[in-house]
């Protein structure tokens, strides 16, 4: 597999490795997003970007996200170095980046929509947490990624659960069946080995319920940390926390 992987890199003109994603996670974030990076980085397919990621290298991918939105995307800066990606700010992308990668497979994974309503109102779209970043370039990215897409109803379950299934629909419409897997991690290593032809590890499949454990660590730095630094510091150490549990 590693000789597969090598193989299908390329070269930048500095001699370092230039990839290109092999895997697009469509699922919105709340969707798994984080058990599914951590399985596709244990089968072969690591780094694999996330919002996390985006938040662990704030000074430099926040400009590039804010270009993206802007209407210039770089698609081959802002992945520089990874080979799949899942979660936001990319799963709002799904179809740019399935063009600008036409070789890449796509995941993606759902789940009862009023539990994902559930969820985002009490993680990532929630007052406790974005409160501290108000006025930030990550305001402006999270904005312009996801809170923008709701037209203001944000607190509207009814509007916001027939989003989430009409959205989810579009990418199952917007794709060839063969590049496109519907995925939740209770279906284990084999369907997602399975669509990427790769083996089945011998561990148990990583499942990480990040809810509680965003929510405390956000808590404990007061929110999402406004300052560059810290917020990088605060994304590193909440990666790692989850990366621990997920296949504990």
């Amino acid at each position: 597999m590693i000789a597969r992987k090598v193989a299908q890199a390329g070269f930048d003109g500095a001699g370092g490795v230039k990839m290109a994603l092999e895997v697009i996670g469509a699922g919105l974030g709340r969707n798994a997003t984080f058990s599914l990076k951590f399985a596709l980085e244990h089968i072969g397919y690591g780094p694999c970007y996330h919002m996390s990621e985006v938040l662990a290298d704030g000074r430099r991918a926040i400009p590039l996200w804010l270009d993206v939105i802007g209407g210039t995307p770089d698609w081959d800066a802002v992945f520089a170095g990874f080979r799949s990606t899942t979660d936001y700010p990319a799963c709002s992308y799904w179809r740019e980046l399935a063009d600008h990668f036409p070789q890449a497979k796509v995941v993606l994974t759902t789940r009862d929509p009023d539990s994902w309503f559930d969820s985002v109102s009490d993680t990532i779209f929630s007052a406790r947490m974005n409160d501290s970043v108000k006025g930030t370039p990550f305001e402006a990215l999270l904005d312009g990624v996801a809170i923008s897409h709701f037209d203001g109803h944000l607190t509207d379950r009814a509007w916001m659960t027939d989003w989430y299934l009409r959205r989810n629909q579009a990418v199952v419409d917007g794709l060839p069946p063969e590049r496109l897997l519907q995925f939740h991690p209770r279906d284990g290593w084999e369907p997602l080995c399975a669509f990427l032809g790769v083996p089945v590890p011998d561990s148990p499949f990583p499942r990480v319920n990040s809810r509680d454990e965003l929510g405390a660590q956000s808590d404990e730095h007061g929110g999402i940390p406004a300052d560059p630094v810290a917020r990088e510091g605060f994304a590193r150490e909440y990666i790692e926390a989850m990366r621990a549990k997920a296949f504990s």
